[in-house]
């Protein structure tokens, strides 16, 4: 499995990347790997303040359809509209172009409670 080290991620297999108080949010290769061909990615929150744990919207893959969580709370300030058309994108590059969400955290210290890398490594 892949599971960069500089990334922080979620016991429910989100990977949060932070740039000041941006957070771009996506699945795990272990995710991924766990859902099969994902085959729709329904988000319709943007605009929307979330907080931490909150659903932010639905994976959909040929087997299952999985619901999404909000790693940290604030609003979604962008959405990844590529996938709307390349949803299998989360499949091939969960990390790069398969990336979901991007949030302005309304408390940036929620980060600091996520798992690093060899935590996550620890729970899969």
């Amino acid at each position: 499995m892949n599971i960069p080290s500089n990334l922080k991620y979620t016991k429910d297999h989100e990977w949060v990347k932070v740039d000041g108080d941006i957070a771009t949010v996506g699945i795990t290769d272990y995710a991924q790997d766990q859902l099969g061909d994902i085959v729709f990615v329904d988000i319709q929150t943007q605009g929307e303040n979330l907080a931490k744990e909150e659903v932010f919207g639905a994976i959909e893959a040929v087997k299952t359809v999985a619901d999404a969580f909000m790693p940290v709370s604030g609003e979604i300030i962008e959405v990844n509209a590529g996938l709307e058309d390349a949803p299998q994108t989360v499949n091939s590059d969960p990390y790069g172009e398969g990336w979901m969400i991007k949030i302005k955290m309304s408390n940036p210290s929620e980060v600091n409670a996520l798992l690093d890398a060899d935590a996550y490594s620890a729970l899969i």
